[in-house]
Parts: C-alpha cells; sequence; structure tokens
C-alpha cells in the first residue's frame, strides 16, 4: 500500500529526448536526476508515475523526538530549549560512514513501516509539547530537504503559531527552492563534510553547490556548521574549511564531530579525541566559535 499523503513535487519539468515522453528532470537538488516512468530519484523519495513527479516521502515519519537543542547540534540558537524533531527516509548522499543509514538509503517502497502524520498534527503536536519546553520543529535525522513539499508546508504552520523551525542538512539543495523556502526557516545545522571536490565526488555531491547554501543561508537565518572528522579522509581539510566559513561569517560556530565506525566504515578506527582538539585549535584561528563533540 502507497503512502495516502504523497503530493505532486514540486521543482520538475519534462525530461528533453524522452521517447515515451513519460521522463521527467527533477530539479530540486544539483544531481537533476533524470526519472524514467515507475522509477525514482537518487534520494528514493521522488518518484515518477506517468510523466508526474510525486513526493512520496511526503508526511511519512520513521523517528520523532523532544531534544534537547543542542543535541541538533546548535549551540547559539536558543539555548537551553528543546525542540520536537522528526525524520523521514532517503538521502541526497551516500555516506560510507553514515550515521542514520538504517533510515537514510531506505525509500518509498521499503518505508512500510513508517507513520503517516500530514502537517497539521506535526503543528498540533509541537503545540502539545510547549509545556515541555518545546520551541518548534527540528527537521532531522535523514536529509529533510528531499522532503521538501513536507518541510515546506510544516514550516508554514509552524510560523503560523509563532514557534520555530529548524532544519539539519546536507545543504545539497538548487538555489530556487532553497531561497523559497528559508523565510519560514529560524536555524540551520549545516553539514560541511570535507573541502575537497574529490571527497564530495564519492559521496555523490558537490562541494561548491554545499558553499553556496552555507553562504545562501546566513542571508536568511541562524547557521551553525558541522564536519565528522574521519581519521585520513578528511581531516587535513579542516583549517582551509574554517577558512572558508569566516569568510562566510566568522561568528558562524563550527562543530568539529568525532567519527566513530558505522556502516561501510564499521572496521575503521574512531577518531582519536587528541585529533579533535588539536583541530579545534587550528578552526580557532579563523572562526571565533569551535565546539568538540563526541567527545565520551
Amino acid at each position: 500500500m502507497g503512502n495516502p499523503l504523497t503530493q505532486t513535487a514540486s521543482y520538475y519539468e519534462p525530461a528533453e529526448g524522452s521517447a515515451d515522453g513519460l521522463r521527467v528532470r527533477c530539479a530540486l537538488c544539483p544531481r537533476r536526476c533524470v526519472i524514467p516512468d515507475s522509477g525514482a530519484g537518487f534520494c528514493g523519495a521522488r518518484v515518477n508515475r506517468g510523466g508526474v513527479l510525486y513526493a512520496d516521502s511526503y508526511g511519512l515519519i520513521s523517528f520523532c523526538a523532544l531534544d534537547p537543542i543542542e543535541k541538533k547540534p546548535l549551540r547559539h540558537f536558543m539555548p537551553g530549549s528543546m525542540i520536537l524533531s522528526i525524520g523521514s527516509f532517503g538521502c541526497s548522499f551516500r555516506c560510507p560512514f553514515c550515521q542514520n543509514h538504517e533510515i537514510s538509503f531506505e525509500n518509498a517502497s521499503s518505508a512500510a513501516d513508517f507513520v503517516p502524520m500530514p502537517p497539521g498534527e506535526v503543528a498540533a503536536l509541537a503545540e502539545k509539547l510547549t509545556p515541555r519546553g518545546n520551541i518548534g520543529v527540528a527537521y532531522t535525522y535523514n536529509e529533510p530537504l528531499i522532503s521538501y513539499e513536507f518541510v515546506r508546508d510544516c514550516a508554514a504552520l509552524i510560523r503560523e503559531s509563532r514557534k520555530k523551525n529548524v532544519l539539519i542538512t546536507n545543504g545539497y539543495i538548487s538555489e530556487e527552492p532553497l531561497r523559497a523556502l528559508l523565510p519560514f526557516i529560524d536555524a540551520l545545522n549545516i553539514d560541511l563534510k570535507a573541502y575537497t571536490g574529490e571527497f564530495y565526488e564519492k559521496i555523490g555531491g558537490n562541494l561548491a553547490e554545499v558553499k553556496r547554501t552555507i553562504a545562501i543561508s546566513s542571508e536568511y537565518a541562524h547557521v551553525e556548521v558541522t564536519t565528522l572528522v574521519i581519521p585520513g579522509e578528511n581531516e587535513e581539510d579542516i583549517p582551509e574549511l574554517a577558512r572558508f566559513v569566516a569568510g562566510v561569517n566568522p561568528g558562524i560556530p563550527l562543530h568539529l564531530s568525532r567519527f566513530f565506525p558505522r556502516h561501510r566504515m564499521a572496521d575503521k578506527a574512531p577518531t582519536p579525541k587528541e585529533t579533535i582538539l588539536r583541530l579545534k585549535t587550528e578552526a580557532e584561528k579563523y572562526l571565533r566559535y569551535v565546539y568538540a563533540g563526541n567527545m565520551r
């Protein structure tokens, strides 16, 4: 049985040169997938049926919790508060070190156990949790921007109720939909996974696009940046990465998190604490606020 909340997707067009006239090109993220009839995009959440693109993850909730805002992590946005955190399924990247791969690599056909929750129910739950310190909704756990229409519709209702909208994202989105959504967003934590094009190519992305998202988002909302430091993979990027973030705004907080074995990197050793502390010192040459995360 399909998702009863499925909506027609935004940001797509007929694909040029389609022999059957049914292929479409999704324009939500920079990958711009060409999707055949009955096929899904790379993210697994946007599905072509008869030449119409549908947002099949719309309102399908894989995980829901009331979290401290610091857990997002956001250190400079309403500290000490709680926020309703919701996630769905799918992702626009394929990170071998993914911390939430159980839901990030799901797709519409394998998400039958997820709970349908329309935007009105999300807004009502956010309001119900106000006595417990809830300030709004955080869209997180998987990549929320591939559920663009759901985030947009929820965010409008949350804004109407004078609560906050927070995005925890990899930042891989085209400029037009990003600018259309940002007026409803109060804060973002954006993953900047490395500072080389080669690293981003390995996970299916493009560094320049994520850098653009960070710069544009800082025009509209509070922004913090997180980098998971993976031994032998991206640790040498940190000084240059910090220099870039400082060029956007030296007051943007940077979170340097320790890697722990996960997914297809289960045999790799955790990042030494000493490495994180050394890189924190390096990054502080450029940025006012640098935090060491996962130092347990």
